[in-house]
């Protein structure tokens, strides 16, 4: 009698078939979301590799974004604002997703990068991941707290296939939607969607980008003093681009009323600086990132690469943030070993994840970002304190800031911002 009634309370209590149900929604997301990015990775190889065997193509920028602004002023007014409107979508589900977010952002990422614009891939992963595990609901009834996991399986989909990092996906999409707060609800959905869009992905014949940080430093008090100086540099740095691309999307809209010409105006802006200034700061910058572990880069590389991204986006170009911020924090880590006496590879290594973290509110997805991508001979204590230190430096130096303005304040980095709590970054910065 006893063991029966223990099963039956196990059985109660662990509600197998909630669980069963979100193992199979879980692998559907992944499934379809690491194909997806598996496609969105086969086509940005193809564009890369056109737009630098037709440099001529750089001179069209301003057409293509005439192009991409029209698909969004006829067809998706509804999903214009992209990343935003996930984050507020989790935070408070009302309307499902368009699907037609997923195509309009494909193509709209493939025609910035084929014409050389500046810009990155993860919010096109990730609002593709989202729109398509939203459809879901259109099959299952889902209930308000119910959706809010499927949309974090689709976002963690989404980052982990990308970049090929699980585990820093499923804790991006538990960190993102509110700062200082994690959604701990979905983490066994999420984490389940993280894995299965990563091993799907992996299926189709698609490469992830390889770092090499080289060897550490010992771990004494002098080292992690100078990474403490070097991460009050990328928290300064992540501030610094999101409140530039705040300022510089508003000045955009308040002179530009038009949505369809502000990309004619910035792509030739954008355009004949990449021309002038060379090709390597076009698209993704995936070169000079690689490069940016084992030779020391300019002052100048990181400022440049920061200012003309911010111009592709705010024109009104899609993509992303996140990896032109890998390139700006690479860049700089790199630069900084020329004052700063610590190996040019961990810096560029901390730089790459900690620009990032400032920028996004989300050290402890950064942190794991960097242990997934640099511990390709195992994961070391010394490495896993240096990127912890420097994601989280850099989060709370970059304050209330961040390139996702709808993030909501859950809890205050210092007490001195303690009236800011349940507000949006929108609203503060």
């Amino acid at each position: 009698m006893l063991p029966s009634l223990v099963l039956k309370r196990l059985t109660k209590q662990f509600h197998f078939k909630f669980l069963l149900r979100w193992i199979v929604v879980a692998i559907v997301v992944g499934g379809l979301s690491g194909s997806a990015s598996a496609i969105f990775l086969l086509l940005l190889k193809w564009a890369k590799n056109t737009r630098q065997e037709n440099h001529w193509l750089l001179f069209l920028l301003p057409i293509g974004g005439f192009v991409v602004a029209l698909g969004y002023t006829y067809w998706g007014k509804s999903v214009d604002r992209g990343n935003n409107l996930i984050v507020e979508e989790v935070q408070k589900p009302s309307k499902v997703i368009s699907f037609l977010m997923a195509p309009l952002v494909l193509v709209g990422t493939i025609i910035t990068h084929v014409f050389g614009g500046s810009a990155g891939r993860e919010g096109t992963a990730i609002q593709m991941g989202a729109s398509i595990a939203d459809q879901l609901n259109f099959t299952t009834k889902f209930s308000y707290e119910d959706r809010k996991i499927l949309l974090m399986c689709g976002m963690a989909a989404g980052f982990s296939s990308l970049f090929g990092t699980p585990l820093a996906g499923a804790a991006f999409a538990i960190e993102i939607i509110f700062i200082g707060k994690l959604m701990f609800d979905g983490l066994v959905p999420v984490l389940l969607s993280a894995f299965a869009a990563y091993y799907v992905c992996g299926l189709w014949p698609v490469e992830h980008t390889q770092y090499t940080i080289g060897p550490m430093p010992e771990l004494d008090f002098v080292n992690i003093g100078w990474l403490l100086l070097a991460s009050i540099a990328f928290g300064i740095t992540s501030r610094v681009f999101s409140l530039f691309m705040f300022w510089v999307t508003s000045q955009f809209k308040k002179y530009v009323s038009s949505a369809l010409f502000r990309p004619i105006i910035g792509g030739v802006i954008v355009a004949g600086l990449i021309y002038f200034l060379g090709f390597k700061y076009a698209g993704l910058g995936l070169d000079t990132i690689v490069a940016s572990f084992s030779v020391q880069q300019g002052a100048e590389v990181f400022a440049l690469k920061l200012g003309l991204t911010v111009l592709t986006l705010s024109a009104g170009f899609r993509g992303g943030e996140v990896t032109p911020l890998f390139f700006i924090g690479a860049t700089l880590g790199s630069a900084l070993s020329l004052i700063v006496p610590l190996p040019v590879g961990l810096l560029a290594g901390v730089g790459f994840v900690a620009v990032f973290s400032g920028a996004t509110n989300s050290p402890i997805a950064c942190t794991l970002m960097g242990l997934e991508l640099f511990s390709s001979g195992g994961w070391s204590f010394s490495l896993f304190i240096f990127l912890t230190l420097g994601c989280f430096v850099s989060y709370y130096i970059s304050g209330h800031t961040g390139i996702y303005t709808s993030q909501i304040i859950g809890r205050a980095k210092f007490s001195f911002f303690s009236k800011s709590k349940g507000k949006r970054l929108f609203d503060v910065m």
